[in-house]
């Protein structure tokens, strides 16, 4: 297993808009950045959020970190810790019945990681930003 840090893009992302890697794995350590609810990329078009509501963003947020382990050999099962940034504080109920149906339907072998949720500013239409941390083997 290599120690070397690799960066992973998979095709469905764009280039950061700054200095830094949507995912990083080293070893058999891989940590998603943060990652939102835009649409998969579009060539020449400005990222999309999935829609309005917190089910279309929280479904693509998954999408989105799902592709970013499977890009570096993980799943959800390999995943440790899972940090859940909400804008509202009125979304949690709501957001934790989106998140226990989709991770129901994952059908996960492990148990479920473990996870803190916190309420933050994001960017205007954004309401949900997921980040997460895997461990293979």
């Amino acid at each position: 297993m290599s120690n070397e840090k690799v960066a992973l893009t998979p095709a469905t992302h764009t280039t950061p808009p700054a200095k830094f890697s949507h995912g990083v794995k080293k070893g058999n350590i891989l940590q998603v950045a943060g990652q939102v609810g835009f649409l998969p990329a579009e060539e020449g078009k400005a990222p999309t959020p999935a829609g309005p509501t917190l089910r279309e963003q929280t479904l693509q947020t998954f999408a989105n970190v799902k592709a970013i382990l499977e890009e570096g050999g993980a799943t959800w099962d390999d995943v440790m810790m899972m940090r859940v940034y909400l804008t509202d504080v009125d979304h949690f109920a709501e957001m934790n019945q989106i998140y226990n149906e989709y991770f129901e339907e994952q059908g996960l072998k492990a148990p479920a990681s473990a996870r803190t949720t916190v309420y933050v500013g994001l960017p205007k239409g954004l309401l949900i930003e997921i980040d997460a941390l895997a461990v293979l083997g």
